[in-house]
């Protein structure tokens, strides 16, 4: 136990006292006859609080009292004395290593093992350079000759197939009406007579690839033409021209073709400004690229 401490802190304040008994009545009478005892009074002010009574001496284990002082720590004890090495052990973490024994004499060599294996291919190597190139070597002899060969077959009939036209347009037949094939009736060439002069209209006789084209010489009204295949427009060209001036609209175009197919040329509503004369042409021209 450490020593005694001092003394505590004042103490918490006591509670309130009961309430005193009723002391005796006056003795104290005074002439006449002593009344009847009056009715308990109003209750009187509050007291003052009454002086703080002495603290009570710190018990052993006091809920508010200071805890002892520590005391200071004893010296330290001298070494103990180093005890001896334990017995080496075989394989002890701390043993003295044991004495090494003589060399023994070499063993008679074993037998021949069976082959392993066969090892992973090793990593393909270097192409290695280009070596020296040899004499030439003798000329062989002939060889024998081969067999004949069996005759072909006999081929088709050599003649091309051929579709081509080109005509133009008379200046009697210039304006042409719009909605109808232009009237193209000057021939340059017709010499498979696919263009119909009658319709103003191409009949495709062989199927294949065609090539078409116009140039229209356009004067006095604005153009809108097109190339109209089995009544649907392909290609359409447009010139707003106005006046005396003269002007070129063209196009040309690649379509595939199948045999009974119809191709002409119409102008658009009444932009009909086709014109023709002795120095200037309107034409229609196609023929066949290649046939199916």
């Amino acid at each position: 136990m450490g020593v005694k401490g001092e003394k505590g802190a004042a103490g918490l304040p006591g509670f309130k006292g009961s309430k005193g008994e009723k002391g005796d009545p006056n003795l104290n009478v005074s002439k006449g006859d002593q009344g009847e005892p009056g009715k308990d009074g109003l209750p009187g002010p509050q007291g003052t609080t009454g002086d703080k009574g002495e603290k009570g001496d710190r018990g052993e284990c006091g809920l508010l009292g200071e805890m002892g002082q520590k005391g200071e720590p004893g010296d330290p004890g001298p070494p103990g004395v180093r005890g001896d090495p334990g017995p080496s052990g075989q394989h002890g973490m701390h043993g003295t290593p044991g004495i090494a024994g003589e060399r023994g004499e070499p063993g008679i060599p074993g037998a021949k093992g069976e082959p392993g294996a066969r090892g992973l291919p090793g990593v393909k190597g270097l192409r290695g350079l280009r070596g020296i190139k040899g004499d030439r070597g003798p000329q062989g002899k002939r060889g024998d000759r081969g067999l004949r060969g069996l005759k072909g077959s006999m081929g088709q009939n050599g003649l091309r197939v051929r579709s081509a036209f080109s005509v133009g347009l008379y200046p009697s037949k210039s304006f042409p009406p719009s909605g109808f094939p232009v009237r193209f009736d000057k021939v340059f060439y017709n010499g498979e007579n696919h263009y119909d002069i009658v319709t103003s209209k191409f009949n495709c006789t062989y199927s294949g690839v065609y090539v078409f084209s116009y140039q229209i010489t356009v004067r006095n009204k604005p153009l809108r033409a097109s190339l109209v295949v089995n009544g649907v427009r392909k290609v359409r060209s447009r010139d707003t021209l106005q006046g005396q001036d003269i002007d070129q609209a063209s196009n040309l175009v690649i379509l595939k073709l199948d045999v009974g197919d119809q191709v002409w040329v119409e102008t658009l509503r009444d932009w009909n400004g086709v014109y023709s004369s002795s120095e200037d042409d309107s034409t229609f021209s196609g023929f066949l690229l290649y046939p199916d």
